[in-house]
């Protein structure tokens, strides 16, 4: 195997034996051809669409399944193998539609090899050999190392946006656009002719779209759930039955609530499913009381230490104790081999098992945090915020947040945090925020220093607050008195970090360490044109933000 999408990868260079995640050998091949596999139903999908066939199955299976190969989502090789089955079955049935679509078109299908011949057998042992021969390594046979980074770059965001799609789908928000450049993009990954400047104009290009897909959730959930307003949440436990929910799905969350409701059962959200309080239809629920624990990599000292049931919803999901592993369960594209998936939307299992434990035996203290300013709340006191810079009561604005992880050095974030001056007022969103979330930080003529917007995909949030800024002090976003300093971890921070690239804006502050995936190449050009660069000290950076 190898595997460097994430930022915590073996030796900072890739994981060869078995992930840092825990991914073994197996589910890396088969995640692996997953990606193949996706790349071949793209190449026939693609040019069917030409022409103006499309089909909503492919659609709306492809972003599921390359979910399922997003760092900490799926480590069921059972589960990975049936999802192969099914991409099999589409692999057939795109070239169906691309081979008709031809016939009435009067036109002579193309004859595709490469990715469109991905399918070996239905056994495990079959795919994860075939898996083996399109692994990332293979790519450096036939390309320069800045080709396959800024593939990986391009792969990475999709998958990124694909995962983004996939939740705004779950809400009911699709656009044939964005399947269009899902399909489109799959294809092009498969040419043997990629330039620096056409793969760097195909990254760009992605996060043009995965701000639209961002967008597009952002509709969803608001849509569905309201616009979320400032609250305050308790984040200690309640007495009684408990469920945690994490993960990122607010719909599992939304009815797994209306599937308890009644049954003396208290509903916790957990990791970043904590912004899902602020939102105003999970406040009519009595029995969501609260947030428990904090980021994903502490789940599994929190999860034994949790006396209920657990659910994740996505990612990120770690490899379960034996001590809570019969009461925690998945679903969605999330899953683990022995853990039970709920499949049917019916979370009878998770309610019985909470039952079945013995709940929280007394009321922890009374701690509160507020939360529920995302682009709504703030634009709606934009004006006070406005006069508060002019005046000169806010000097800056810090935006610290992204992606949490186990890697040393994430400290770094909760130091700079404590380290901004008390006349700047910090942004944050993503499950980054678990590293100084409780702090109080004050406020500065009412206005909290602390503005908590959000999960990850809230960057949308961050980036229209910023707009709205900069367009009232008539200048752009770089213009503003503004400091980006970025936790990534996975793929959806690759498409984030792309979308803000689309948009021109430079001097992100990107750790805690750089994505090994990036070529020394490739990374220099980012300097040059984006002026991005790696953390470095809290003292070091707070220096050379302060000019």
């Amino acid at each position: 195997m190898f595997c460097f999408q994430c930022e915590q990868t073996t030796r900072e260079t890739g994981c060869i034996t078995r992930g840092v995640c825990e991914k073994d050998p197996t589910c890396a091949a088969l995640q692996d051809l997953i990606v193949e596999a996706c790349k071949g139903i793209g190449m026939y999908a693609h040019r069917a669409r030409v022409l103006g066939v499309t089909d909503d199955v492919i659609d709306a299976y492809i972003p599921e399944a390359l979910f399922a190969t997003v760092t900490q989502v799926n480590f069921d090789a059972e589960r990975t193998r049936q999802i192969l089955i099914h991409l099999a079955e589409l692999t057939a049935r795109a070239q169906s539609l691309y081979e008709s679509a031809c016939k009435n078109a009067g036109r002579e299908a193309e004859s595709l090899a490469g990715a469109t011949q991905w399918m070996d057998g239905e056994d495990l042992q079959s795919m994860v050999a075939r898996g083996d021969l399109v692994s990332i390594k293979t790519h450096y046979d036939e390309n320069s190392e800045d080709i396959v980074s800024l593939q990986e770059i391009l792969m990475y965001g999709l998958k990124g946006m694909v995962a983004y799609a996939y939740h705004a789908r779950v809400q009911g928000v699709e656009d044939a656009d964005i399947d269009a450049y899902v399909l489109e993009t799959l294809d092009y990954l498969t040419h043997d002719d990629h330039t620096i400047d056409d793969l760097v104009a195909q990254c760009m290009k992605c996060g043009e779209m995965n701000l639209k897909v961002m967008e597009m959730l952002d509709r969803g959930n608001t849509t569905s759930y309201g616009h979320p307003e400032p609250t305050s949440i308790r984040v200690e436990p309640v007495k009684g039955k408990a469920i945690a929910v994490s993960g990122h799905e607010l719909k599992s969350l939304y009815e797994v609530l209306e599937q308890t409701e009644g049954k003396g059962i208290n509903v916790y959200t957990h990791g970043e499913l904590l912004p899902a309080l602020a939102y105003p239809a999970f406040k009519k629920f009595n029995h969501l009381v609260g947030n428990y624990g904090g980021a994903w990599m502490r789940q599994r000292t929190e999860f034994a230490d949790f006396p209920g049931a657990v659910l994740v919803t996505t990612n990120c999901i770690q490899l379960p104790n034996d001590s809570y592993k019969d009461r925690l369960f998945t679903c969605g594209p999330t899953a683990w081999e022995g853990v039970t998936h709920i499949s049917d939307g019916d979370y009878t299992p998770v309610i019985e098992a909470a039952l079945a434990a013995e709940g929280f035996s007394e009321d922890g203290p009374d701690e509160e945090i507020t939360i529920g300013f995302a682009r709504n709340t703030v634009m709606s006191v934009a004006d006070k915020v406005i006069d508060a810079v002019k005046a000169g009561a806010i000097k800056s604005f810090f935006l610290i947040g992204g992606c949490d992880g186990a890697k040393t050095g994430r400290n770094y974030y909760t130091e700079l945090a404590e380290a901004v001056p008390n006349d700047s007022v910090i942004l944050t969103l993503g499950c980054g925020k678990y590293r100084f979330h409780r702090h109080d930080f004050g406020d500065i003529g009412g206005i909290p220093r602390l503005l908590d917007l959000g999960q990850c995909n809230d960057a949308y949030s961050a980036i229209q607050i910023a707009a709205a800024l900069a367009d009232a002090f008539g200048t752009d976003v770089n213009g503003l008195p503004l400091s980006l300093n970025v936790s990534w971890y996975e793929q959806k921070a690759v498409s984030i970090l792309l979308s803000l690239l689309h948009l021109g804006i430079k001097n992100i502050r990107l750790g805690p360490s750089l994505p090994e995936f990036i070529s020394p190449n490739v990374l220099n050009f980012l300097v040059e044109q984006f002026n991005i660069g790696p953390v470095t000290t809290v003292e070091e950076d707070m220096k050379a933000i302060a000019g």
